[in-house]
């Protein structure tokens, strides 16, 4: 469809997920069903009580269907869906609200606009799964009324998914085949469609200011860029094709260690959520695991599960990486992703509250008894287990759970690096603790005062702001001094130029979604390690993340 010049915007910008480009129609999603009336029906509570649980109930089954058929973060999420419609808290809600006199589809819509309501106001990883209540709500609410329930479009042919936000149970399921790429208006780099997107190696725009796109025109989604291209040229099109073509032979070159183009070894670990995803990351040549998230075994329980339960799934991911690296993040839970049996209340600020070490420390049994199981599952395979605590802040901290992890006959006890005081003591810190791993999502979080996941500041959230690298280039510096390994684990590790930039400031290994793997190992072997850190040194010099990038990218041109 042509677009008028100069009569609207030609490009739009957003957050890109990975570095996938795509070309194709733009396709938006269906609505969702409209807010329901606030007139009553004349059924009577307790048949409207009725139809809404029995409308729950179905809407659960579905969600557990897809999540049988999917696995990983997907299944999870979807599983994660299906226990909201059976929160007692949300059936008591709707059953007050029938008592009011509301219909079935009122009761569902008030009850979950409250709590979409409280998690946005607590901000954080909270106001990232209002959204997902939404999605919820709409599809008991199309259940009740007999309306198809939100989904994804289909034109009959390929195309670019255009949408406000993206339900976990629709990225979940995406025919990859058919949708291209994925704009939302909505949503950040931590959203279920960002995490999700990821893991599916699928071109995405997140958070877009793109409500102007027409159903049917042609677009160019440039992930690596974070922008939408509209009425694209001959050219330009040449170009992403080109861009393509280049990708697929990153994906297609041999697997090899990761290392620089001198020779010297730069580890490339994968990120992953549970076991599901190891046997994928090996695949794609991943040397072992940077990060292993434990949530998935916590979140939505009542009880922090067995130690038996938990090293079943620990085995089963150290023994997918035999005599190699695995990294094991001890639980990062608290006030931003609650549960119950550490005792959290509600706070106004979660991400300056009670997480991660300052939750464990309370609830210390817990953190023993992850440690013990952790122990036990290394007992039983050959993969080479290193722990690590999160949002550690102080030198007594770490040392407090180096002591921990020692007496437990683990021998290698790390700390991650999310903190600025954790950095600017990274000499101090590392002194007590065998590695530091740094998680650049929230320490670029927490030096830049933004939130990660608020759209308004954005910009902000930039790991290649120099503040942020030049915290990296401290704790860098002090492994170097000690002898110490300093690793990267944030998705910033995922961008190749800035993965160059990372080793140049003394990142001694870099893991990130194994779908990024490719794209690295072919940088990273472009440049020596002297080379790398005239790079780092030309972004380190700038006075802001745009600035450095570019001065990154001119250094690296002159190597070149």
């Amino acid at each position: 469809m042509p677009i008028e010049p100069g009569v609207v915007e030609v490009e739009f910008i957003g957050i890109g997920v990975g570095r996938g480009i795509a070309i194709g129609p733009v396709a938006w999603m269906s609505p969702p069903p409209p807010e329901p009336s606030t007139a009553t029906s004349g059924r009577g509570p307790e048949l409207e009580l009725e139809r809404a649980e029995a409308a729950a109930a179905e809407v659960a089954r579905e969600l557990r269907s897809r999540a049988a058929a999917v696995e990983g973060t997907a299944s999870e999420v979807l599983e994660a869906q299906a226990l909201m419609l059976e929160d007692p808290a949300v059936h008591g809600s709707i059953a007050e609200h029938v008592g009011r006199g509301a219909t079935a589809e009122r009761a569902v819509f008030e009850a979950f606009a409250g709590y979409r309501e409280l998690l946005t106001g607590m901000g954080g990883y909270l106001a990232e799964r209002a959204a997902d209540l939404a999605d919820v709500a709409h599809r008991v609410i199309a259940e009740l009324s007999g309306a198809a329930a939100p989904g994804i479009p289909d034109p009959g042919h390929p195309f670019v998914l255009v949408a406000h936000d993206l339900a976990p149970a629709d990225t979940a399921t995406l025919d990859l085949d058919r949708v291209l790429a994925v704009v939302t208006l909505e949503g950040g780099p931590t959203s279920h469609t960002a995490i999700l997107a990821r893991e599916k190696s699928l071109v995405a725009i997140v958070g877009a200011d793109a409500s102007g796109l027409v159903e049917g025109e042609t677009v160019i989604v440039d992930a690596g860029h974070g922008r939408i291209v509209r009425a694209p040229t001959a050219d330009e099109i040449a170009a992403a094709v080109a861009r393509q073509e280049e990708l697929a032979a990153e994906a297609a070159a041999p697997i090899a260690p990761g290392r620089l183009a001198d020779g010297t070894p730069v580890p490339l670990l994968a990120n992953l959520g549970d076991p599901a995803g190891a046997e994928e990351a090996v695949r794609l040549g991943a040397e072992g695991v940077g990060l292993f998230r434990t949530e998935f075994l916590f979140l939505g329980s009542e009880s922090a599960p067995s130690g038996a339960v938990q090293q079943e799934a620990y085995e089963r991911l150290l023994a997918a990486f035999p005599e190699r690296k695995v990294v094991v993040r001890v639980l990062d839970a608290g006030a931003d992703k609650p549960l119950a049996f550490l005792g959290g209340q509600h706070e106004e600020n979660p991400a300056l509250g009670v997480r991660g070490i300052r939750a464990l420390r309370r609830t210390e049994p817990v953190l023993r008894e992850q440690l013990d199981a952790l122990a036990v599952a290394a007992s039983r395979t050959n993969a080479r287990l290193e722990v690590m605590a999160p949002m550690i802040a102080t030198v007594e901290e770490a040392a407090w759970f180096a002591g921990i992890v020692h007496a437990t006959g683990i021998p290698v006890a790390g700390v991650m690096v999310e903190v600025p005081a954790a950095a600017l003591l990274a000499d101090r810190v590392l002194a007590v603790v065998d590695f530091a791993s740094i998680g650049t999502n929230d320490l670029t979080q927490y030096t830049m005062a933004a939130d990660r996941v608020l759209g308004e500041v954005a910009e902000l959230q930039d790991p290649w702001h120099p503040a942020v690298l030049g915290l990296v280039a401290a704790v860098g510096e002090a492994g170097a001094a000690l002898g110490k390994p300093v690793g990267i684990c944030g998705e910033a590790a995922a961008d190749p130029l800035l993965a160059v930039v990372l080793v140049g400031l003394g990142a001694t290994s870099l893991s990130m979604s194994p779908s990024a793997l490719a794209g690295v190992r072919a940088r990273l072997l472009r440049y020596s390690a002297v080379q790398a850190r005239s790079i780092a040194e030309a972004a380190l010099g700038a006075d802001g993340a745009v600035s450095a990038r570019s001065a990154a990218e001119a250094a690296a041109a002159a190597f070149d």
